[in-house]
């Protein structure tokens, strides 16, 4: 286990300054190239403990325009069209990278890293994604995956495309079953 001090709150380890443990991958391939954290030797620990009303200002006015920018754009809903199956999957999935473009196109302006997608999305419908604006400030952006626009509008406004298509079918069916078994 190597021990390191937080440069930023970093979700399920800790908050800004904080002493923790982590194994050593973890720290080397991400925690320290990424600058979220530095080693805690007694010169980076007095460093620290000389900069952190500096450091924790700063860190207060990047989350203040953060929450601005969260105000500003809350409810934010993108429309990504996609071609899918009859049965609502996608030929492909969703990345964040696409999250993060057309959040972009629609005045948000993130980079992929910043979108916390726990697995691409592989059907249509409503998701719910995350987006990181600062390490404390979390927006919940709505991603519409449809086949059309139109689709998009119809799922937006609450109706379920694939259970139509089903349903339409059904009734097909039984018309057919009706007018076989009348004959």
């Amino acid at each position: 286990m190597i021990e390191l001090i937080l440069m930023q709150r970093v979700e399920k380890l800790g908050q800004m300054g904080e002493l923790v443990k982590v194994k050593p991958g973890y720290a080397r391939n991400y925690l320290l190239p990424q600058g979220k954290a530095i080693r805690a030797t007694k010169a980076n620990i007095a460093q620290f403990e000389a900069q952190r009303a500096q450091l924790e200002a700063q860190n207060l006015k990047r989350r203040e325009e953060a929450e601005r920018v969260a105000e500003r754009m809350e409810g934010l809903s993108v429309v990504l069209i996609r071609s899918a199956g009859e049965s609502g999957s996608l030929y492909g999935s969703v990345s964040a990278r696409d999250i993060a473009e057309a959040c972009k196109a629609a005045g948000l302006n993130i980079s992929r890293q910043q979108v916390l997608l726990d697995a691409p999305i592989k059907t249509l419908g409503l998701s719910t994604v995350r987006v990181e604006l600062h390490p404390e400030v979390l927006l919940p952006v709505v991603v519409n995956v449809a086949r059309s626009p139109e689709e998009a509008e119809k799922q937006a406004r609450g109706e379920e495309i694939v259970r139509e298509e089903e349903i339409t079918l059904e009734e097909e069916l039984v018309a057919e079953l009706g007018a076989a078994t009348r004959e």
